[in-house]
């Protein structure tokens, strides 16, 4: 019996990067990427379509763009929030786009400026442009697990939001803890309630903030998952969340998936390569911790720490 395959997201370029108060430079940014898919990651959220005011950091989401290597099954995936954004990921070349829908009406203001039911609406509006030029859409519902402003995010009104969205024409739905409160009772709570509505592909957005985002990751993957997004380094966060700290660590989720028997295609020694190149650029020691305490069984000639 083969082993089960799980798909990740490599998330750095955009949501790790995103919160970083380091400049990173486009020359940069394209090394980091190409380092990546050098690692066999096929599916990179590489830039985010938003207003450099709001994201400075992703202001040459462009010039990324039309520099990035292009291979025969790898996919960018550019994040968007409203239309003017889906006109820029058409023009640069996106083979995907991640549309956020945020559970809360609190929330959803502070990050798009709108309302829960006009992010919905723009959602239908997007994907159907999507779709005519030929880009696969995922809609992420975004604080599903819980709000920094209103608290509990009830799993029902989560899947009414993943309902809406379906019937609107996403082809995969990803579930993010933006704010990193869930454990794994919740993830399955939550998948529960969502397949009540949909059964199309689910991905998955965990933040480690309570230092719960892997065993959430490894409960996605036991109660269905396709995808989970990650970050190399564990890097990033989201600007628009108090207290958002890093994604889970592409590497460290890696470890803990091929230890448990599950296919990613992956190569860590490649990933934690591209992990220190990016963590060199900015300048600090990273949150992940494979690339501290080295591969196990031990690899011949590795470096670990003493």
């Amino acid at each position: 019996m083969s082993s089960p395959r799980i798909s990740i997201v490599e998330v750095g370029p955009r949501d790790g990067l995103q919160n970083e108060s380091v400049p990173v430079d486009t020359d940069a940014k394209v090394a980091y990427i190409e380092a990546l898919a050098d690692a066999g990651l096929t599916r990179i959220e590489a830039v985010s379509f938003v207003h450099p005011r709001l994201v400075p950091q992703m202001a040459d989401a462009e010039q990324v763009m039309a520099r990035v290597p292009r291979r025969e099954g790898l996919s960018y995936i550019g994040l968007i929030v409203n239309g003017r954004g889906l006109d820029r990921a058409l023009a640069a070349g996106v083979d995907e786009v991640n549309v956020t829908i945020v559970a809360t009406e609190a929330f959803c203001r502070r990050n798009q400026g709108m309302t829960v039911a006009g992010a919905l609406d723009s959602f239908a509006e997007i994907a159907a442009r999507a779709h005519a030029a030929g880009l696969r859409v995922t809609a992420t519902v975004g604080a599903a697990f819980g709000c920094p402003f209103e608290g509990e995010v009830a799993p029902a009104h989560v899947a009414e939001l993943v309902r809406r969205c379906a019937d609107t024409g996403a082809d995969e739905i990803a579930l993010a803890d933006t704010i990193g409160v869930g454990v794994p009772a919740d993830v399955r709570r939550l998948t529960g309630a969502v397949r009540e509505v949909t059964d199309l592909p689910l991905r998955f957005h965990f933040h480690n903030t309570r230092n719960t985002g892997y065993a959430n990751a490894l409960a996605a993957v036991e109660a269905g998952a396709t995808a989970l997004d990650a970050s190399s380094g564990g890097i990033g966060g989201c600007p628009f969340a108090p207290a958002a700290t890093g994604n889970i660590a592409t590497e460290d989720l890696s470890y803990a998936l091929r230890r448990s028997d599950v296919t990613t295609g992956v190569d860590l020694d490649r990933l934690l390569s591209a992990a220190s190149y990016i963590g060199e650029r900015l300048g600090a020691p990273l949150p992940a911790l494979l690339g501290r305490a080295g591969d196990f069984p031990p690899v011949p000639g590795a470096r670990t720490l003493d």
